[in-house]
């Protein structure tokens, strides 16, 4: 729909946008975000500006819980980075969250009989075992859609239930499961595959320097390489490439596996960076959200960067809001639905504007 008309206005499409049209746009969608968050915060009982003002402590009041936001946020930044390649092709890759698992167990395969050598040794296993793991998971889905013409939706989506169970398997009473333990988890890791810490005083491990290096990777992917162009060509058009002569099973299988190896790492550096051993609940979760980041980042690197981190804060500022204000951190999940919803309409606002009609 390129216009619609009511009460002597009408609503067109805007040819090309004005330079302030976009920062408008988030501004007010910003406002109308916060307006409504208010109101669910009064809802639960809280004051709004104390609720946002331990939100905002929560997550950069010092140096310890800002490097708790980061780590938190560094799962996101990938698994955002790998929705952001494949949904820049048109390809909707919904599978980053088995693709995560996958990751950590391949790493973890890789890794969990090398106790005893050097970090230098076993932490470059891990990173390539996560990379390896995420990009074969995405690229089954890739050869059911290139191969047997099967939608990327469905069998992206089927592949995450698969993989949950077989991490199950593996861990309940299986070949990975602690020695001795009741609950679905491997035994701690050694302590040479632990990715070290960069922030003394913090949690924060040197996954999230990993993360910052592939948003500038993607970033010059997307943007200097043939690879990128054909990306962003197939996003317009994929049948169109054939035509220009482009291997568009080829280009299919290459997006699957860079996006399958981003969402891997997400596995690595929560299972080598936080929890220290394998365990489903560590790794769930962050596939779906990445989806979420991706789309708020506006499918760019750099975006995606922002809204991981702004999702962290979000989570790691939730805890002290519910200690301070009594709002129940689970909450903050619908905070991030709110942010999603208004800034999708604002940046759809912004290819629109209003006219009135002039009088017959």
């Amino acid at each position: 729909m390129n216009e619609f008309s009511l009460a002597g206005w009408r609503l067109e499409r805007r040819i090309e946008q004005s330079r302030f049209s976009r920062p408008i746009g988030l501004a007010v969608s910003a406002v109308g975000a916060i307006l409504v968050c208010s109101v669910l915060f009064v809802s639960a009982g809280a004051n709004p500006l104390t609720a946002f003002a331990t939100l905002a402590k929560g997550s950069f009041g010092s140096l310890r819980v800002t490097g708790e936001t980061l780590v938190k946020a560094t799962p996101l930044i990938f698994t955002g980075l790998a929705a952001c390649v494949a949904f820049r092709a048109r390809l909707w890759n919904i599978g980053a969250e088995g693709q995560v698992f996958a990751g950590a167990m391949f790493a973890f395969w890789m890794q969990h009989n090398l106790g005893g050598y050097p970090a230098l040794v076993q932490i470059p296993v891990v990173v390539a075992g996560g990379i390896s793991g995420g990009a074969l998971y995405a690229g089954l889905a890739a050869v059911l859609k290139t191969r047997f013409s099967v939608d990327e939706v469905i069998s992206t989506v089927m592949l995450n239930y698969i993989i949950v169970y077989v991490l199950s398997m593996l861990l309940l009473r299986g070949p990975w499961s602690e020695a001795g333990g009741f609950f679905e988890q491997s035994a701690r890791i050694d302590r040479g595959a632990v990715l070290p810490i960069v922030l003394a005083g913090t949690r924060l491990h040197a996954g999230f320097l990993l993360a910052i290096a592939a948003a500038v990777l993607v970033y010059f992917l997307l943007k200097r390489t043939p690879l990128g162009y054909e990306i962003k060509a197939a996003g317009s058009n994929l049948r169109a490439l054939d035509v220009q002569g482009t291997n568009s099973r080829r280009l299919i299988l290459v997006v699957f596996l860079v996006s399958g190896a981003l969402a891997g790492l997400a596995g690595v550096t929560e299972v080598y960076g936080v929890q220290y051993r394998l365990k489903a609940g560590a790794v769930a979760g962050y596939g779906y959200s990445g989806i979420i980041v991706a789309i708020l980042g506006q499918l760019h690197p750099a975006g995606v960067v922002v809204a991981a981190i702004l999702f962290g804060a979000l989570l790691n500022g939730a805890i002290l809001m519910q200690i301070t204000t009594g709002v129940p951190s689970a909450l903050i999940y619908a905070v991030q639905a709110i942010l999603l919803l208004f800034f999708l309409a604002g940046w759809a606002a912004c290819n629109f504007r209003l006219r009135r009609i002039a009088d017959a």
